[in-house]
This record gives C-alpha cells, sequence and structure tokens, in this order.
C-alpha cells in the first residue's frame, strides 16, 4: 500500500501567494491555467472516463444529489461547473419547459461540449449555457430557486469565494446542493482507496486518453480538498443554514447541502 505524504485540506495561502494545486504549491495566479489544461485534455473522454472509473456509480450519486435539491416545475436552476451535461440534462427535466436551467462552465472546451451534447441528443428548449466563473458568477442577486454544482468545487481556486457568489445568486429559501468527492468513513478503507486512486486511476486513464498525469491531479485534489465537516463549516461561514450533509459510498463521496435564509 502507498502512504499520503502531501499536504491535506489547504487553500489559499494570502501570505505566500500560493494555493495548491494537487499537493503541489503553485502562485495563486496559476491555478486556473492549469486546472484548464487539465479539462482540456480529458474533455472528449470525461464522460466515459467516470463511467469506467466509477463503475457508473457516479450516476446514482448524481441521481441522489439530484432528488435532494427538491427541484420542482417552473424552477429556475443554477448548474454551476456544469461541464458535459449530466446534472443539467435531469434538471431540465424536473423543471420542465415552464422551467429554466443555466449550465455554467468556465472551461468552454466542456461548455461546448455539454451544450453539443444537450442539444443533439435531447429536446429541451429550457437551457441556457454561460461560461463563467463560479468565484464571481455574473447573475443578479436573488436570480435562482437552486443551484447545484457536481464535482466541480474542489477545482476552484478560491472556494469561500465560491460559495458567497453562490449564496447570493440564490433566492432566499433556495438551496445550495454540492456533490463533491469527500474523505471516506469506513474504518480499513483509506489504504485500498488510496491504492485505487494513484496506481489505478492514472493507468486506466492513460489507456483511454493517452495521458495519465490529470488524473493524478484529479486524485490529489480530492485528498487536500475539505472533509465533510469543513465544507460545512465553509457553507455556514459563506452564509447558508441548516447546512448538512449526507455520505455516499461509504464517504467517498457526500452530498452538502444549505439554504439561503430570507
Amino acid at each position: 500500500m502507498i502512504s499520503l505524504d502531501g499536504p491535506t485540506q489547504k487553500g489559499i495561502d494570502s501570505k505566500s501567494g500560493t494555493t495548491h494545486f494537487g499537493f503541489q504549491e503553485v502562485p495563486i495566479e496559476e491555478k486556473p491555467r492549469m486546472v484548464a489544461a487539465v479539462f482540456d485534455f480529458v474533455a472528449s473522454r470525461y464522460d466515459l472516463v467516470n463511467d469506467v472509473l466509477s463503475l457508473g456509480i457516479h450516476r446514482l450519486w448524481r441521481r441522489t444529489a439530484i432528488r435532494l435539491s427538491g427541484v420542482g416545475p417552473g424552477d429556475r436552476v443554477l448548474d454551476v461547473a456544469g461541464g458535459t451535461g449530466d446534472f443539467t440534462t435531469r434538471l431540465a427535466a424536473m423543471v420542465r419547459y415552464e422551467g429554466l436551467v443555466v449550465l455554467a462552465e468556465i472551461n468552454d472546451t466542456m461548455l461546448q461540449l455539454g451544450r453539443a451534447r444537450l442539444e443533439n441528443h435531447i429536446a429541451v428548449g429550457n437551457v441556457r449555457y454561460v461560461q463563467a466563473d463560479a468565484e464571481n458568477l455574473p447573475f443578479s442577486d436573488d436570480c435562482f430557486d437552486c443551484v447545484t454544482i457536481g464535482f466541480g468545487l474542489r477545482n476552484m481556486t478560491d472556494q469561500d469565494a465560491a460559495l458567497e457568489s453562490m449564496h447570493r445568486a440564490l433566492k432566499p429559501g433556495g438551496p445550495l446542493v454540492i456533490l463533491e468527492f469527500s474523505h471516506p468513513t469506513v474504518r480499513g478503507f483509506q489504504p485500498f482507496y488510496d491504492f485505487y486512486s494513484f496506481k489505478v486511476m492514472p493507468l486506466v486513464g492513460r489507456v483511454i486518453t493517452g495521458g495519465g498525469s490529470g488524473f493524478r491531479y484529479l486524485a490529489e485534489s480530492i485528498r487536500v480538498s475539505p472533509d465533510q465537516e469543513r465544507l460545512k463549516n465553509m457553507m455556514e461561514r459563506a452564509g447558508f443554514e441548516r447546512c448538512e450533509y449526507f455520505n455516499l459510498s461509504g464517504g467517498i463521496v457526500a452530498v452538502h447541502r444549505g439554504y439561503r435564509e430570507g
């Protein structure tokens, strides 16, 4: 088994002007470019990789998160870091034609793939696409009934700023639902999870995409991301109330939910 000697749960260091990119410490201004390069490379095989690496279980994780959103007909929903549109597809069906889903994604390659996927394979007239930075969302205050984000928060440079921006965009009473990799809670599971993450994932990624370094970053980014309690505390600090989380698959993934109160 391998051991982890890298940093854990670190964010922006304002004194040194650095933040984490996996286990590396990099200048704050460099991280967005480095993350963009990872997703530019994996974008065309992103959905296939998710299916293979999770054995399809990611679809159940997403379904659980969407159910916890409580979204219904006529709602206006913002899907932050919407990528290739997995959340948006499900949300669009739930809000129906009288509602609206905005897929917001900072990476142009992922955004274009998501748009092509939705427009070519499902008939939806209630979806809009916006290239946007989650840390500074270009929407007015009190704009959406619900905000969702799936597997995107850990890639953001300033997660606190992103949470505050999403809080601002929500209508009073609206929920934020975050689906994100977290920290396993099953005793004795960590060594096996480490082996899979740092040995199997890069190998499978290399076979599917022709490169494995991006998958090493993705595995490392999970280890340095907030655990369940810390993310809950971050949401509360950003102004969310009634915050809670639901562990899935033994804590490999967690759904966090909090509300903007009026």
